[in-house]
């Protein structure tokens, strides 16, 4: 069977640092922080009080009014950024084949906001049923992919993946294979999350996942940094629209960067802990270079999964010195989580949409709030601290990982004829 090139020709992103995403990499690049006080609920009891949110974002550019309330928060930024992916490829509906275009669409707990919320009503209320009608369509992770099919009236495959943080990172990599064997010609894929509620910041805060540094909440997210305590919990949305390659120089589509292969692997050891070896990371980034006939010497740039947490960060830079050996010194690390924190199921999507455009533009954001190395890491290691660097970037791996020990590296290189 002839195997089809990939490649990405849209791009969206709703997210901390901006609401697009051509500002989302100006300020990647200008190093932003998304971090400040919840505004989504009343934190002042809770031991974390702070987030990375969206700010100032308006569902009514997108839909009505009417159409906005059947919608829990994480599909409103889906369609968001889906809508904003589609009209930067300059795909002309009326000239594709519908039937052959689909959407896969990742996110790691859905709707579980509003779960949240018509719960907390009804424990409240005398024990009468009394729920939203749209209750159901609000939560259940699939419908996002749902809402952008029906935006866009397309009728190829429409579903969700879930794998907790790896989601949206295992949508793209199903959105990869069904165009490379020929099933579709394009598809709108990515993530999207809002966890920030009562109930996301509790259950994490319960589980010491979180950082608590509520003096100074920007500096907070501290991937590789030897004083992290803790991911800061993010929200937001990424989209791609990947290609077949024909399908896209038939059309004078902009191509951004190709997909050239996808690592998934699984660590079989805990279910939130990463394996202190990195064993299971290492095998995914193995598995995308295999997959996209590569040796480890052919990589520039790794965006790492980087959370900012003790056991996390540690796990994944044994797994790239474990791989890359000599290598690994000469690549370009960074976390932009330090960033736009952790958005959880979309954190892959976001974040392969600035890795397809470090490798667009050239140029490496920076992992920021680095103030004392972390004698449990090589720091001869180049992170890319707290400053961007421009570099020849002609292929690059971005990694997911998610509680349960799912692993998926996602390997995007330059386009050439």
């Amino acid at each position: 069977m002839e195997l089809h090139r990939v490649v990405v020709t849209g791009l969206g992103a709703l997210t901390p640092i901006g609401n697009s995403h051509d500002v989302f990499w100006k300020n990647l690049l200008l190093g932003v922080s998304g971090a400040s006080p919840i505004s989504h609920f009343d934190a002042a009891l809770f031991k974390t009080r702070f987030a990375c949110e969206v700010k100032d974002f308006d569902i009514l550019k997108y839909t009505e009014v009417k159409e906005s309330r059947k919608m829990d928060l994480f599909a409103q930024f889906a369609i968001a950024s889906a809508s904003e992916a589609m009209e930067d490829s300059q795909i002309d509906l009326t000239q594709v084949d519908l039937e052959r275009a689909g959407v896969i669409w990742g996110t790691g707990i859905g709707g579980f906001t509003t779960c949240a919320e018509e719960m907390r009503v009804y424990a409240l209320g005398d024990g009468s049923p009394r729920f939203n009608p749209f209750f159901i369509p609000k939560i259940i992770g699939d419908i996002a992919a749902g809402h952008i099919s029906m935006r866009f009236g397309l009728k190829g495959p429409n579903y969700v993946t879930t794998s907790a943080c790896a989601s949206s990172a295992n949508a793209i990599v199903d959105a990869f294979n069904s165009i490379r064997l020929g099933q579709v010609d394009f598809v709108i894929t990515g993530g999207s999350e809002a966890p920030i509620s009562t109930a996301g910041v509790g259950g994490f805060n319960a589980m010491q996942a979180i950082s608590t540094r509520n003096d100074d909440p920007q500096t907070a997210s501290r991937p590789f940094d030897k004083g992290r305590d803790g991911f800061v919990m993010g929200e937001g949305s990424g989209a791609l629209v990947l290609e077949e390659l024909e399908h896209a120089l038939k059309r004078n589509a902009r191509i951004y960067a190709e997909v050239a292969g996808c690592g998934l692997s699984s660590d079989a050891y805990h279910i939130t802990a990463p394996h202190p070896e990195g064993q299971g990371a290492c095998l995914a980034m193995k598995n995308s270079l295999r997959e996209a006939g590569l040796s480890p010497e052919a990589v520039d740039h790794i965006n790492t999964h980087g959370t900012s947490t003790p056991l996390g960060d540690i796990a994944e830079i044994k797994a790239i010195q474990s791989l890359f050996g000599e290598h690994a010194y000469t690549i370009n690390i960074n976390s932009i989580k330090s960033m736009i924190g952790h958005l959880l199921g979309a954190a892959g999507a976001v974040e392969s949409v600035a890795t397809v455009l470090t490798i667009y533009n050239d140029i490496v954001p920076p992992t920021i709030n680095h103030f004392e190395d972390d004698e449990k890491l090589d720091n001869k290691l180049n992170f890319t601290f707290n400053k961007a660097q421009k570099r020849v970037v002609n292929v690059a791996i971005s990694n997911a990982f998610g509680f349960g020990g799912h692993n998926t590296s996602l390997l995007f290189k330059k386009y050439k004829p």
